[in-house]
Formats: C-alpha cells, structure tokens, sequence
C-alpha cells in the first residue's frame, strides 16, 4: 500500500509540469504587439536618422534592457516591483499587502502587479476586473518560464504608454527629450518611469506640474534608495519638457528605401545630412515655381553615401514625394569630362591638342554651343573648361559613340535610350537618360583614379588625372578651394546639373521640375551654372577640407627611399614669388611620363622629361601641376609680381636634382 500511494504522488508531482507545459503550449501569450513596431532607421555611428511609425501611427520602438541606462532598470524596479528579481511572476507578499489594505479601506489601494503582470497586461490589454487580475497572473508566471526576466524587462521597455501615440522607453526619449533613452539623466529617466503609470494625466506637455510632482516623488521616496540617485541629480532637471520633439525625420527618401530592404543601418552622416538638408530647404525658397533640388554626397574612399537629399519632403508642389536622385534625366554637358578622359587615353587628344570649334555638319547632326556662337581654335583643355560642344562632338566622332556607352556601363552608369535606339553622337552632349546617383558615382570614379565602385577600371589614371586637373578651379561666385566641378544644363532648361569632387569626396547636384517640363529662367537663366554650381559650393563648404593634392599619402614609417620616389615639384617651391619671365619648372619623382599644367592648362612639354618652360600671361597668383603616368598630381601656389615683362630675359632655373 505504501509503494502504491509512493508511486501515485511521484506520478502526481510529475504530472503537474506535464500538464503546466500541455497548458503553455495550448495558450501561448500573445506576443503579437511586440513584432509590430514603428523603424528607427541610423546613421554610421548609430545615431537616430529617422523613425518610421507602426501600423496606426504608434510611435513604438524595440527596446531591450541593453538599450537603456542602468540607473532606468533600478529606478523601474525599486518603483514598481521591489522583489523582482526573487519572485517567479507573482509576488504574494505584494498580493497579501494589497488584500489588506482593501479589507481596511474597503477599495483597492494598491493592485500588488509585478512588471511580469504589468508586461501581460501590456501584452493584452483587458478590462480591469478581477477574472483578469487573475489572468494576468497566470500569464506572468508564464511570461517568467518562456522569456525570463530579461524578456519581462523587454515587454515593459517597449510597450509602456509614454502619452499620446508613444510607446516604450526608446521612443518616449526621443518624443521627450530628443534623444536616444542610453543617453538620459537619472532625472530624465525617472519621469520616463513615472508616466506609465498614468500616462494621459502625466503627459508633461499637458500637465507639467503633475508630471513633475511625479518624477519628484519617485525620484525622492522610492528610486533614490536603490540608486544613489543624489540631490544634484534632481537638480539638473528642475522642469519636465514643454513640448514634445520631431521624431528623427532625415533622409526621408533614403530611409524609407533602406528599411524596405530590411537594413536600419546606413553609411549616412546625420549632422551631415541636417547641414544639406537645410541648407536645400533655404535654397528652394529662392527657386522658380516647382522647381525642386537633389544631392548625392559620396565617399571616394568607400563609395558610401555619406549624405542623401531626394527632395523637398513634405511639399506637394515640388512633388516632395519623389526620390530625385533615381528620376532618369538628360545630364546635359555633365558627360563631357568622361568623353575627354577616353580621347586623352585613346590618344586622340591632349589637354594642350588645338580643336577646332567652328560649324560643322556629321551627316544631318549640326550641333551648336550653347550661346550659338563659335570660338575658333581653342585647346582641349578650354574646350572641356568652357563647355563647348563642337570639339565634343568631334572627339566622340573620332572615338564613336559606343566606346563612350561602354564607359558609362564600366562607372555604373545606364545608358537609358529611346527603346530600339543607339548611342549616336547627341551622347555627348547629354542625349541619354542617367539618374543622379549613377553620375555622382561617374565623378567618384574620375576622382579615384578612373575606378569605378567595384574596383573595374573606367579610364586609365593619367586620363582621370589630366581631366581632373584641367577641372579645378575656383568656383565663380567663390567656394571651398580644390574642388573639380562641371555642369550641365538639359535641353529646354529642364535640368540643371553641378558635380565635382575634392581629395575625399564627390558631390553632385541636380536642380529641375520634377515632372520634367522646362524651368522658368531666374537670375542668370535656368541653368546648370545659374541654379546647381551655387548648391555644389555650398555643399562642399559643408564637407570637411580635403587634404592636400601634393601632400604625400605614404604611412609614417615610409623608407627614405620610398619618399624619394613620390611625385614632388622641385621648382618652383611652393609660396614662392617669381619676378621674372620664363621660369624653367621642374619635377622629381613620379612615373613618367609627366605632364605640367598651370591653373589647370597643360604646358607643351617633351614625354621623357623632367621639366618644361612656362612664361606667365602677367602678374598675379597662380597653381602649378605635375601628374604622372599614374595619376599621381603635385600642386604649389606660385605668385608672379609686378614686373616688366618686355624682352626676354634668361629663364630661371631650378635647383639641380633628377
């Protein structure tokens, strides 16, 4: 008899967690409320970017208790669960307390909730009677056996009201104090705990005083024992906010991109990005009627996005819903500088090469320049400077329009034709479809030695050197110094394009109706130089300074020997002062061969030496260049004084080296 009544207890004892674990499985809680939550999209250094609502326009973010500070998970229990971290769910000295003090005040005073009953009741929110006191009960011990305390914590840090449409600790630190909850102030975090607790009646933009004496008493009779929270910390928080603050709102387009894709975090730059933004947003106040920006901002390094504006957000008129930087638009002359990269590494021209821009018929295609006029003779180097489309056309001709197509696809750039169409010779001169991203990518490769972002050589490094070379020069309405930049303009004024690209960074902007239609000409006419090239200075002057073209880009433990070989100008030094006429320059190091330019204009030099002779047009400031075979650039500022330059006296002559 004894063995029996033995074995029916064990089966007895065994069959309570069977049937415990039969019952989890047939009523799981419903962690549905946890999976629907609002996308807080970051920048590179995981700083919030912009935050994208839940379904209903919850402002609801994942909120783990790594996500908050440690002073906020004391305070949270000291305040509402003291023994928390001994009891299995429920608490039955709370429950007992609780009990009697509604036997003694004949209503409930207190409900003895856990945060584990809390979180259910987040969970599944039911009206406040008694079967559900019970429910959730049951449902904390569960919540306890599937998630354990740190998945409790977690419930709470998400779902907990905040006020209004907010939820949880991340996104009540962002709505209330504008900033991440790792970064709040014991103060801060405290009214954080205390407005759950009555969350409409405790909004701090609604009931300041309320939400105070709230924060304070929790701060002063409950958190501050567990904590250590001293009067100082009171101190630095003597008001509750007045207002709630934006969600992080930047880089709307590309944000809502990227979280598509699942990704939520992104190579942008967040100060950045608000610095370009702004900056647009005050530039458009000046624009014609609908017309609209976009910029790319690019690291040349890592090709990364470093900042992103796809349009005006939020305003109708400029179709701010659009994502700019994807439309397929005409880039006007922006194509030019890969066309003379190509005829530089074809051999069919030199930056020194005379062209010819006079009128000239290709079969049925008269091209014109922009002004209908015509120069004559110039240099290759001018005509890519000055934008002129005969001596384009002519190279592209001599090259044939496909070579061009099959660099553009190299930078990772699509052609976009009319469909059975081909690339004819309107290609240079802007007559394809290309989207802004694509082309600030085609300038990042010209800056980076003619490699495209996966690495795929798009010219070789001498022609992406002389093109850059030829392109930098001050802005005209004055800039960052050191930047490469051309512009473009579509045909009718539909599109205003200004690109470039400095010793880190390559920048594009495009200026346009978005739906396409010409745009009124304002001050100086609706063009790429009038409407963009301002933007593309001053979004330059938002970067951090480039360094150096002549600074050396060798590691600090390079050899003797390895100095000795970069490309360095033995003469003239830099900051020197010429008084003469011509000067003899002069390079050392570097790969030959060499090619000499002043102010971007190359010099007639021989292939297999080392120097060449220049004979300054007057006084004045000048920048000296070197490049060589691989693309590597020397530059110094030379400044020629006022002298008389009749005659010819003997040239100058640098300092004796290789």
């Amino acid at each position: 008899m004894r063995h029996r009544r033995l074995l029916a207890g064990l089966l007895l004892l065994a069959a309570v967690p069977a049937g415990a674990l039969a019952l989890d499985r047939a009523f799981p809680p419903d962690l549905s409320r946890m999976a629907r939550n609002a996308v807080l999209v970051e920048d590179r250094a995981a700083r919030p970017l912009a935050a994208l609502p839940a379904p209903g326009g919850v402002w609801r973010l994942p909120t783990a208790p790594e996500d908050v500070p440690p002073h906020l998970l004391a305070q949270l229990v000291a305040a509402e669960d003291a023994r928390f971290w001994r009891h299995p769910g429920i608490d039955p000295l709370a429950l007992a307390r609780a009990a009697a003090q509604w036997l003694r005040a004949g209503r409930v005073v207190s409900g003895g909730s856990t945060l584990s009953m809390q979180a259910a009741r987040l969970l599944e929110p039911r009206p406040r009677t008694l079967r559900s006191k019970l429910v959730e009960m049951a449902r904390a011990v569960q919540l306890e056996a599937r998630l354990g305390k740190r998945g409790v914590l977690e419930v709470w840090l998400t779902l907990a009201p905040m006020g209004g449409n907010i939820e949880g600790v991340r996104a009540g630190a962002l709505a209330w104090f504008g900033r991440e909850a790792r970064a709040l102030h014991p103060a801060e975090s405290a009214l954080l705990v205390a407005i759950p607790r009555r969350p409409e009646a405790l909004r701090p933009d609604r009931h300041p005083a309320a939400a105070l004496a709230a924060r304070d008493a929790l701060l002063r009779v409950r958190a501050a024992r567990a904590t250590g929270v001293t009067q100082a910390d009171r101190d630095v928080a003597a008001a509750v906010p007045a207002a709630r603050h934006a969600m992080p709102a930047l880089a709307p387009h590309y944000a809502r991109q990227v979280a598509r894709a699942g990704l939520f975090r992104t190579t942008l730059d967040a100060p950045l990005q608000q610095a370009l933004e702004a900056m647009l947003a005050e530039a458009r106040a000046s624009l014609p009627a609908r017309v609209s920006t976009a910029a790319v901002v690019l690291d040349l390094r890592t090709r990364d996005i470093r900042a992103l504006s796809g349009g005006a957000w939020g305003e109708e008129a400029r179709a701010g819903a659009l994502d700019l930087t994807l439309a397929i638009r005409s880039p006007g002359s922006a194509l030019k500088p890969l066309l003379y990269a190509l005829a530089f590494e074809d051999g069919q021209a030199r930056p020194d090469t005379l062209l010819d821009d006079m009128p000239r018929r290709f079969g049925g295609y008269a091209p014109e320049n922009f002004d209908h006029g015509f120069t004559g003779r110039v240099t290759a180097a001018d005509a890519l400077r000055r934008s002129l489309n005969l001596p384009a056309v002519a190279l592209l001709d001599r090259l044939g329009p496909l070579q061009l197509a099959s660099a553009m696809k190299r930078a990772g750039v699509l052609p976009r034709l009319p469909p059975g169409a081909e690339a004819t010779l309107p290609l240079a001169l802007g007559g394809v479809g290309v989207t802004l991203r694509e082309m600030t990518g085609l300038y990042a490769a010209l800056a980076d030695g003619g490699r495209a972002a996966d690495g795929r050589p798009v010219v070789q490094p001498r022609a992406a050197a002389q093109v850059a070379a030829i392109l930098t020069r001050p802005f005209p309405g004055g800039g960052p110094a050191g930047v490469a930049w051309k512009t473009g303009t579509s045909w009718g004024g539909r599109d205003g394009w200004a690109l470039g690209f400095d010793g880190r960074h390559a920048v594009g902007v495009w200026v346009g109706r978005p739906d396409g239609t010409p745009m009124v000409a304002a001050t100086g006419g609706a063009t790429g130089t009038a409407l963009a090239l301002p933007l593309l200075a001053r979004s330059f002057a938002l970067l951090p300074a480039a360094p150096r073209p002549d600074a050396p880009r060798t590691p600090a433990t390079a050899t003797a020997r390895n100095l000795s070989d970069r490309l360095r100008l033995v003469f003239p030094p830099a900051g020197v002062e010429i008084t003469d006429g011509p000067v003899m320059l002069r390079a050392a190091g570097g790969r030959r061969p060499l090619t000499f330019l002043v102010d971007g204009a190359p010099l007639a030099s021989t292939l297999a030496r080392r120097d060449a002779d220049w004979r300054p047009d007057g006084p004045g400031h000048y920048r000296v260049t070197v490049l060589d075979a691989d693309g590597a650039s020397a530059t110094v500022p030379v400044r020629v004084a006022p002298v008389a330059f009749a005659g010819t006296p003997p040239p100058q002559t640098p300092p004796a080296g290789d």
